[in-house]
């Protein structure tokens, strides 16, 4: 990332002056002057294009989203894609977006700068959610992908999402050339465009939309494992369904019913399309503030289950009634572990389990995965967080044989089962967790009564995540410092309690601390520092990848509620002290 700290006045004074800017974008910039801590904010660098893509806040700047950091990043994705030749180019490019503001206007821009370059564009119509996109680029057969979205972040945010030809997130070496790519180009006047209606006329874009849905959808419903439960229960079991405001709004409504439930409610507020999210803070269905609405419909309507997801429709949340009638949140380990059962489960019981079957988790989710499906006969494996590399690890099974992956997961709500696509998949998410509920209330059961039954069976397990935001040039610096300062001085103790050894999954190398000794692990390559305690808790530092933030994830268990809940408040109150 090329960094402008002695320059971000002159590259302010370069915005200032392009006549490529309207005469609002100039007003937006005007009014800074004199505000030299905001100048710097927005033009001290260019936001940065990795694997992930770009995301930020939506604004006139370098450090922005706005339509000329999506117009670099599309260049640059369309020099990459050249650099492949004729047959690369017919292939092509699929575009989607979510609800947000201005996802529609930087999806447009994106198809015409790719078809300006002549590469062929199929682009939907209207908003669908990411695993669409992914799906699309799997059936369609295009080279690449685009998606305009900041999955669960708040409004101010957008952002832009490349995809390569196996549905799965872009790799690393293309990743860099596309940073290379939009490094050399001024975005001012190295990106081609063209008008997207003449584009549409040329036969360059082509737009689609209901019919892709339908074979997306044929291909979740396979996926189904033992319909039969919902059968014996459809007539009275209500489902309440939230898309805050997003582009699940279609499509998980459609497949719950096509599985055969009779009563799927929808939050009529929360179907309305608004990249303002007018109803929620945020709209993360992580967070239980946003399902007051569908609480409060389910309290009326005597409703146990009610499912979420987020604008962009990749990560599903759920709110259950609890044994004391409570509405509460199941978090993205326990509903993770809580599938993983269930399809072990289900797919013994109609003898559909592949020789060598496996799960995957990311290395910052529960290790009651792990547990559950070991004790099942079932393989768990860990990667990096950030799903292109549970999709990496999806496409490696595909190659060498060696294992069948039954579903995939990160505690951060994001789940995938099936071949479709490569991204987590809030649509067949809520599919399987509509037939879970089912299969569970055919023996009396709710969700909430089967995850106390997992706790009696496998032990109690609890995790947190710290989320220690850092915004701006000052927390930029400041992440980086806490690594180093972490990796020059390691820690010895947390809360109290000594740390038996300390695995650097930047270096891939794992140091006993009483010995010394070190020995290598097989995940290497992120900024990940993870800490294994005396008392078998775990304990992990990263800043994210997409946000302005550190985050410390604490993974404890034990036999009993308590003595797992006071082991994560003592921990969450050292992370706070050692990550400042």
């Amino acid at each position: 990332m090329r960094c402008f700290e002695m320059g971000y006045m002159e590259e302010y004074r370069k915005w200032m002056e392009s006549p490529a800017l309207t005469a609002e974008e100039h007003a937006e910039l005007a009014a800074l002057e004199g505000n030299e801590k905001e100048i710097q904010e927005r033009f001290f660098a260019p936001l940065s294009f990795g694997t992930a893509g770009l995301r930020g806040t939506m604004g006139i700047g370098l450090y922005k989203m706005n339509r000329f950091t999506v117009g670099a990043a599309t260049q640059g994705l369309a020099n990459l894609i050249k650099q492949y030749g004729p047959r690369a180019m017919q292939r092509g490019v699929a575009i989607a977006c979510d609800s947000r503001l201005h996802s529609d206007e930087y999806s447009h821009l994106a198809a015409s700068i790719l078809a300006a370059n002549g590469i062929n564009v199929i682009e939907y119509e209207s908003l669908r959610p990411v695993p669409v996109l992914s799906f699309a680029v799997r059936t369609y057969g295009t080279l690449a992908g685009v998606m305009v979205t900041a999955s669960h972040n708040p409004k101010e945010y957008n952002g832009y999402k490349v995809y390569w030809e196996d549905g799965a997130q872009l790799p690393p070496k293309e990743a860099d050339v596309v940073a290379k790519e939009m490094d050399a180009l001024d975005m001012f006047t190295d990106v081609k465009t063209m008008d997207h209606q003449e584009a549409i006329d040329k036969g360059l874009i082509k737009i689609i939309g209901p019919e892709s849905d339908e074979i997306y959808l044929r291909q979740i419903q396979k996926m189904s494992i033992n319909p039969d439960c919902i059968a014996q229960v459809a007539d009275d079991f209500k489902i309440i369904y939230t898309p805050f405001h997003g582009a699940g709004y279609k499509l998980v409504p459609e497949i719950l019913k096509r599985i055969g439930y009779k009563h799927v409610i929808c939050v009529p507020e929360q179907m309305v399309i608004d990249g303002n999210f007018p109803t929620v803070k945020s709209p993360n269905p992580e967070n239980k503030e946003g399902f007051n609405l569908a609480i409060e419909m389910a309290k009326q309507q005597g409703v146990d289950l009610i499912i979420g997801t987020d604008p962009d429709s990749d990560r599903c949340g759920t709110v259950l009634k609890s044994s004391t009638g409570d509405y509460v949140t199941l978090s993205g380990n326990q509903m993770g572990v809580l599938l993983i059962d269930y399809i072990i489960t289900a797919k013994k019981l109609t003898n559909t389990m592949p020789p060598h079957p496996a799960v995957l988790k990311s290395v910052v989710s529960t290790e009651m995965a792990r547990k559950v499906a070991n004790d099942n006969g079932v393989a768990c494996f860990d990667t990096f967080t950030g799903f292109k590399f549970l999709a990496e690890k999806i496409k490696e099974f595909e190659a060498t044989g060696s294992h069948q992956y039954l579903f995939a997961f990160e505690e951060s709500y994001g789940y995938l089962c099936g071949d479709h696509a490569r991204d987590k998949d809030a649509v067949i998410a809520s599919m399987l967790i509509a037939e879970m509920a089912a299969y569970y209330r055919t023996k009396g059961m709710t969700l909430y009564d089967a995850m106390q039954d997992m706790y009696k069976r496998y032990g109690y397990y609890a995790e947190e995540t710290l989320s220690i935001v850092m915004p701006g040039v000052s927390g930029l610096t400041r992440m980086a410092e806490l690594m180093k300062e972490l990796r020059e001085t390691p820690l010895k103790e947390v809360g109290g309690t000594a740390v038996k050894d300390v695995r650097d999954l930047q270096s891939g190398i794992q140091t006993e601390l009483a010995t010394g000794a070190q020995t290598e692990v097989e995940l290497k390559g992120q900024n990940v520092l993870y800490y294994d305690l005396e008392d078998g808790t775990s304990f992990i530092i990263r800043p994210s990848g997409t946000e302005p933030k550190v985050k410390v994830y604490i993974m404890a268990n034990g036999k009993e509620k308590a003595e797992v809940d006071a082991k994560i408040e003592k921990y969450a109150a050292a992370a706070k002290e050692i990550v400042k």
